[in-house]
C-alpha cells in the first residue's frame, strides 16, 4: 500500500491532510463456528489491510468515500435513527455506536481502500469496522481499550448488517501479533499468542453463495437450541459426555451442530498444544477432521470448498487443508511443508478449475500485527 498515494487521493476528493490508518483481515486456522457458542478460536491477522486516510471536519458530519466502491455516503453523528446503506452501514454502525457508549467523536473526511478480497472469507468487514472505529477515536483524540473496540465493532455488525457474528474476526483484527495465532476463550475473552512458523496457502474459490448470511444467522439459532436441550446457556458448557449421553434423545439437525461445535472446541485446545510443541502432523490431522465436521455436521462447506479442499490434499507437499470462514463459499486454508514448491498453486487451480469451470486465486500471506496508524512512531491500542 503506497500511503502517499491514498494522501493524495485524499487530498484531490476532500482537501487537507489525512492520517492513514490500517487494519488487517484474517484467517482463522481452527475454531470455525465457535465464538459465538463461547468457546475457542485460533485465529491470525494476515498481509491484506483495509486502509483508512482520514482528516477532521469542523462539524458533525462523517463524509466517506472509496477508492474501489461506488457511491459516497454522508450522515450525522447526532442523527442515531439514520441509516445509509451500502458498504457505507458498517462505518456509521461503528460511528454512532461509539457515540452511544459515550465517545464523542468529532466529524470526519474520510477515504477507504484495501486488498481484502471480498467475499472471500477473509473478514474484510471486520477489517472495515475496526479501521473505521480505530482512526475516529485516534483523530478525535480517545482512548479506547483493544476489547471494548471490538465488541462495539462486533455489535455494528449485529445491529447495522444483520449480521449475529461472534468476536473472533475484529478481536483479530485489532490485536494481531507478527508471527503468531491468537489463541482466544471467547468468553472469558483472555488469549494468548501461539508462535506459528509453517507455511499457508490461502486458497479463494471465488465463490460465494447468497445464502451464506441468512443461513449463518440460522446456524447461531439451531445451536441455541441444542444447547437449550442440554439447560446449558450456550454450547460451550456441554461436554463431550454430556453429548454422547443423550445425543440418541436429540432431534436430528440440533445434534450435528452440537456435536460439531463441542468436537471443534477440542480441536481448538489440541491444536495449540500440537502447535506449541511443534507436533504439525498433530495439528494437519485436527485440520482436516475440522474440515469434515463443518461439511457433514454443520454443513457450512459447498462444492467448491470441498473440490478445493480434496485438490489440495491431493498434492505433495501440501499436509492438510480445511475451509476457513463461515462457509458457503470463500476461501480454504492449505498447511504445507516447508519445503513445498511454488507449483502447488498452479496444480490446486488446474484441478479446481477442471471441476468448477471457476478460476481461483492463490495467496501466500506472512502472519501480521493488528490495527495500526500508518506513520514513523506506531501508536496501537492498549491492550485490555
Amino acid at each position: 500500500m503506497n500511503v502517499n498515494s491514498l494522501k493524495a487521493e485524499f487530498f484531490s476528493r476532500f482537501g487537507g491532510e489525512a492520517r492513514v490508518f490500517r487494519a488487517p483481515g484474517r484467517v482463522n486456522l481452527i475454531g470455525e463456528h465457535t465464538d459465538y457458542n463461547d468457546g475457542f478460536v485460533l485465529p491470525a491477522a494476515i498481509g491484506f489491510a483495509t486502509y483508512v486516510a482520514a482528516a477532521n471536519r469542523d462539524d458533525r458530519t462523517i463524509r466517506v468515500s472509496s477508492s474501489d466502491l461506488d457511491g459516497e455516503y454522508r450522515f450525522d453523528l447526532d442523527d442515531q435513527g439514520s441509516r445509509v446503506q451500502g458498504w457505507a452501514k458498517y462505518v456509521q454502525g461503528v460511528a454512532l455506536l461509539l457515540e452511544s457508549e459515550g465517545f464523542r467523536l468529532g466529524g470526519a473526511d474520510i477515504l477507504i481502500t484495501g486488498d481484502i478480497p471480498i467475499g472471500a472469507g477473509l473478514s474484510s468487514s471486520a477489517a472495515l469496522e475496526v479501521a473505521t472505529g480505530f482512526a475516529l477515536t485516534q483523530l478525535a483524540g480517545l482512548d479506547i481499550d483493544g476489547m471494548r473496540l471490538a465488541r462495539i465493532c462486533q455489535k455494528a455488525e449485529h445491529k447495522f448488517a444483520g449480521v449475529r457474528s461472534g468476536i473472533m474476526d475484529q478481536f483479530a483484527s485489532i490485536f494481531g501479533r507478527d508471527g503468531h495465532a491468537l489463541f482466544l476463550d471467547c468468553r472469558s475473552m483472555e488469549w494468548s499468542a501461539v508462535p506459528v512458523s509453517s507455511r499457508f496457502l490461502i486458497c479463494n474459490t471465488r465463490t460465494k453463495h447468497d445464502l451464506a448470511e441468512g443461513e449463518y444467522n440460522k446456524r447461531r439459532a439451531e445451536c441455541e437450541s441444542a444447547a437449550a436441550f442440554f439447560g446449558k446457556p450456550t454450547l460451550r458448557d456441554v461436554t463431550v459426555e454430556d453429548l454422547e449421553r443423550r445425543s440418541t434423545e436429540m432431534p436430528e439437525i440440533e445434534r450435528r451442530r452440537a456435536r460439531h461445535v463441542i468436537y471443534e472446541n477440542r480441536r481448538v485446545l489440541d491444536s495449540v498444544k500440537a502447535l506449541r510443541s511443534g507436533d504439525i502432523a498433530a495439528f494437519a490431522r485436527l485440520i482436516d477432521a475440522s474440515h469434515h465436521s463443518l461439511r457433514d455436521d454443520f454443513q457450512v462447506s459447498c462444492r467448491e470448498l470441498d473440490v478445493m479442499v480434496e485438490a489440495a490434499k491431493r498434492q505433495p507437499g501440501v499436509l492438510a487443508a480445511r475451509m476457513t470462514g463461515g462457509g458457503f463459499g470463500g476461501c480454504v486454508i492449505a498447511l504445507m511443508e516447508e519445503d513445498a514448491p511454488p507449483s502447488i498453486a498452479d496444480l490446486i487451480s488446474a484441478e479446481y478449475f477442471a471441476e468448477t469451470g471457476v478460476m481461483p486465486e492463490f495467496y501466500e500471506r506472512r502472519i501480521t500485527g493488528g490495527v495500526r496508524e500508518l506513520r514513523e512512531r506506531r501508536r496501537d491500542l492498549p491492550e485490555a
